[in-house]
């Protein structure tokens, strides 16, 4: 038997059922540690396909609208069983799909465990209030009502817990979803909604389409009959995503890029801002929203924080993500690989100094993966590309200020506005910088990179249309609010 009949084709899932794409095309996806091994093959389908999706789940909104919100957290509950039986293989399958390490792997499955589980919750709580009325004969209440089918469509690099964080407020709320998950971890994706087949989930509830943004993304943007959009992906996607569903009056939820800074102050402990930024800047290989990306560290310790921090980073373990030895794996693809690659040219030909790393690492079996050194700049000015735009790599660039008011001015300069961090012991310097960083995620001695799934989860200026993904703040884009007066 040749290698490539032993690899499983993964099919899309349409009203209960595991089916082809009309196209009768697959595609590979590749582990980036091994590009020769195939992790799986997956539809390459068709707007035909799509459509039998939105048809099955635009059948199913009615029944499932009509469960009570703690009988549609039961499923929820279910979903997370299975997938708590299933964690190791789910998590493996990520880790050999896009590259991150095992463990970090095995952590996003188990939360995303947990917030099928919190969700589960919601179905419980209230959703709505008692409004005092003019009339002393009528009560005045709100309610609210689902917005009927939804369109998920989720990035490669939380191939688990950003699907999972908007199909389940959506299921729980009463919609019913079309999901089209990134090509490249499209195996991954299968096996979470294996976990919801096996659930029992009612025929409809849950559809997956795989295939090209161009074809399956843009098919949901446009389809008449799905009545809103939740994204996750780059500005340049999602700024069409929301120009669409505009113009035909959709709803969308939009999270986009980040350019996320750190502030290390002369007072700060240093141990530990160096590693929250190592843990929140090359951790996933840096391919994370909210990965730190610029670090503006005060004069008078700049010079001790670049050493202790060069140090560590120079420990660092590159390669294989299953080896339990290894502390960052590879970039995602060879596309991911090569735009790395080339933001760490533009740093150094718009006269950055490249303190450490830079280079694709070929040496032994990592020749056969998308490996990249761990890279450190300095001198860098606030308008160079690399302090500007989004990387998604494990890139820092170091800037060395004189004050917080000077790091603060200079954090807010780009475009992004999603996650922001600082390390002082003062209290003052705090308050400063929670009330004057444009960002939607504000974290205080601890790294950028991190959000609790009870807590709301977004940007500002042009990291997201301004919505709130977890916690409770979900409910506000999966349903709408419906006011009733009843007079008798």
């Amino acid at each position: 038997m040749s290698v490539e009949t032993m690899v499983k084709t993964y099919l899309n899932y349409i009203d209960g059922e595991w089916v082809s794409a009309s196209t009768n095309e697959v595609e590979p996806s590749i582990n980036p540690a091994k590009k020769y091994e195939i992790v799986g093959y997956v539809q390459k389908s068709s707007k035909k396909d799509l459509d039998k999706a939105v048809a099955a789940a635009k059948k199913a909104k009615q029944q499932w609208r009509k469960l009570s919100g703690p009988a549609r957290g039961e499923y929820l509950f279910k979903i997370a069983n299975a997938m708590e039986r299933r964690i190791d293989e789910i998590a493996e399958t990520m880790t050999r799909e896009m590259g991150k390490t095992f463990p970090e792997a095995k952590g996003e499955t188990a939360r995303g465990i947990a917030i099928l589980r919190y969700y589960a919750g919601e179905g419980m709580r209230k959703v709505g209030d008692v409004i005092p009325s003019t009339d002393s004969e009528g009560l005045m209440f709100t309610t609210r009502v689902p917005l009927g089918v939804v369109g998920v469509i989720t990035p490669w690099n939380f191939p688990v817990a950003i699907p999972i964080w908007k199909m389940a407020p959506a299921l729980v709320f009463g919609n019913t979803v079309v999901f089209k998950p990134a090509q490249e971890t499209a195996v991954t994706a299968a096996k979470v909604v294996e976990c919801m087949d096996e659930a029992g989930l009612p025929s409809g509830v849950v559809n997956m389409v795989t295939g090209s943004g161009s074809v399956i993304g843009q098919g949901i943007v446009d389809h008449p009959d799905i009545n809103g959009i939740t994204f996750t992906g780059s500005n340049q996607v999602g700024k069409q995503i929301g120009q669409g569903a505009l113009a035909r009056g959709a709803k969308y939820q939009l999270e986009m890029g980040g350019k996320n800074p750190v502030i290390v102050l002369e007072d700060a402990d240093l141990d530990l801002a160096v590693d929250a930024t190592i843990s929140g800047g090359l951790r996933s290989t840096g391919q994370k929203c909210t990965a730190t990306s610029r670090v503006f560290v005060q004069s008078t310790v700049y010079d001790q924080f670049k050493e202790n921090l060069l140090a560590k980073v120079k420990q660092i373990k590159v390669g294989d993500s299953m080896d339990p030895e290894t502390w960052m794996g590879p970039l995602a693809s060879e596309k991911q690989l090569q735009t790395v690659l080339s933001y760490i040219r533009k740093g150094i030909e718009e006269g950055a100094t490249l303190l450490y790393g830079g280079r694709r690492l070929e040496e032994r079996e990592l020749k056969n993966g998308f490996f990249v050194e761990p890279t450190v700049f300095e001198n860098v000015s606030p308008k160079m590309t690399i302090a500007q735009e989004e990387i998604f790599g494990p890139v820092l660039a170091l800037i060395k200020v004189d004050t917080l008011e000077e790091a603060l001015i200079l954090a807010n300069d780009v475009q992004y506005g999603l996650s922001a961090s600082i390390f002082t012991k003062d209290i003052g310097s705090m308050l400063s910088f929670i009330n004057e960083i444009e960002a939607g995620l504000v974290r205080i001695n601890a790294e950028s990179a991190g959000v609790e799934l009870q807590a709301p989860f977004g940007g500002m200026k042009q990291s997201s249309s301004h919505s709130r993904e977890q916690g409770q703040a979900a409910i506000e884009f999966f349903t709408a609010i419906k006011t009733v007066f009843v007079k008798a």
